[in-house]
């Protein structure tokens, strides 16, 4: 199991906290995710899903994770 923070650029709302969730919990592997304003926290299975695809899931959400 990994754990990542993952900054998120574009996000005012509670609105926005959602579609990240929903976009997130979408995905295969995840564990736990906690998101607010500006960041989110996901613990994830490695062997079944890659860091970069849950960043790929957030930017399909329309947001952009900064590096």
């Amino acid at each position: 199991m990994s754990e990542i923070t993952i900054n998120i650029e574009g996000m005012s709302c509670q609105h926005c906290v959602m579609s990240v969730k929903k976009a997130i919990g979408a995905l295969k592997g995840i564990e736990q995710s906690e998101v607010s304003v500006g960041n989110a926290v996901v613990k994830y299975d490695e062997s079944r899903l890659k860091k970069e695809e849950i960043e790929a899931a957030i930017e399909n959400a329309g947001y952009k994770v900064s590096k």
